[in-house]
């Protein structure tokens, strides 16, 4: 689920009705593998301290540390007993209808490449450095793989009632982008910034970005960006209360949110818990990263 456009608008040659392709992990390259290894160890110089406990438990669990790109098949052997998930992968971005398909009945659909050696900071669409590294270590945790489930379960829904973008603002401030609050601080399980090595650093330490807490109607309503760090991360009291507060019935929110105007990224409420209040400064430098790692 993604802003980009989609490569396709069928399945392309080789693959199935659901867009799935085989992995062919054989078929990757020493210079692939050794690009995995290279994305993989700066991220561990930044992330232990920052990335939530779910997310390092579920790096251990699931053995992402080995010497090159994983093994989808190895791999989904060791998710499916924790969670039932499996790790799919597709030749690029899926329609929407797909991917709440997958969702909906725990596959969660990977890039099968990677990146170049000269992209390490960039790539616009997501590769399997970003869409493994960064989602599926979450994925063994039991509650958080039951809210990915409902996600895609109120996909369809969310499609046929014309409320996709507001669902879309759920996923990008939670799945890709969030932030929980423990005892120790705030820290990351949001997949676009752990797979990222400057923004694990700038969306927890620098003063820029509002820090606000986790509202359903409020990240509805609040527009987002896709080319530069967020102006506001929203934070999560827990992995449990945000499954709580997202298998509400979400017709009547719907309803709620439909005729209200949209939020401006930067602004905050009254009503907000403010963890932190930005200065907004990165954004009206206009940014250093055109190009943001991914």
């Amino acid at each position: 689920m993604s802003d980009f456009e989609h490569v396709f608008d069928t399945p392309p040659p080789g693959a199935a009705a659901d867009w799935t392709i085989p992995q062919d992990w054989d078929a990757y390259t020493d210079v692939e593998h050794q690009t995995w290894v290279t994305l993989y160890e700066r991220q561990m110089k930044i992330l232990p301290g920052r990335a939530c406990d779910a997310f390092m438990k579920g790096l251990d669990a699931l053995d992402l540390h080995g010497g090159g790109i994983p093994d989808f098949r190895k791999m989904n052997a060791a998710l499916q007993k924790l969670t039932g998930w499996t790790v799919v992968a597709v030749p690029g971005l899926v329609p929407d209808d797909v991917f709440f398909d997958h969702l909906a009945n725990r596959r969660f659909p990977a890039g099968q490449f990677i990146r170049k050696p000269d992209q390490l900071d960039y790539i616009q669409e997501p590769d399997v450095f970003h869409d493994v590294f960064g989602h599926v270590p979450m994925l063994s945790d039991p509650t958080f793989a039951d809210y990915m489930e409902a996600y895609g379960k109120g996909g369809a829904r969310a499609l046929a009632l014309g409320q996709l973008k507001n669902l879309a603002r759920l996923y990008w401030y939670t799945v890709e982008f969030g932030l929980m609050e423990t005892p120790q601080g705030l820290r990351i399980y949001g997949a676009g910034i752990v797979s990222s090595k400057t923004e694990s650093v700038f969306s927890l330490e620098d003063a820029s970005p509002n820090r606000l807490g986790f509202d359903l109607e409020r990240v509805m309503r609040t527009l987002y960006r896709i080319d530069d760090f967020q102006q506001v991360y929203f934070v999560i009291p827990s992995i449990e209360s945000l499954l709580a507060e997202t298998t509400k019935d979400f017709g009547a929110i719907y309803a709620r949110v439909k005729d209200q105007p949209d939020l401006p990224i930067e602004e905050v409420l009254a009503a907000d818990k403010v963890f932190t209040r930005g200065t907004q400064a990165y954004a009206r430098a206009g940014g250093r990263f055109a190009k943001k790692a991914s």
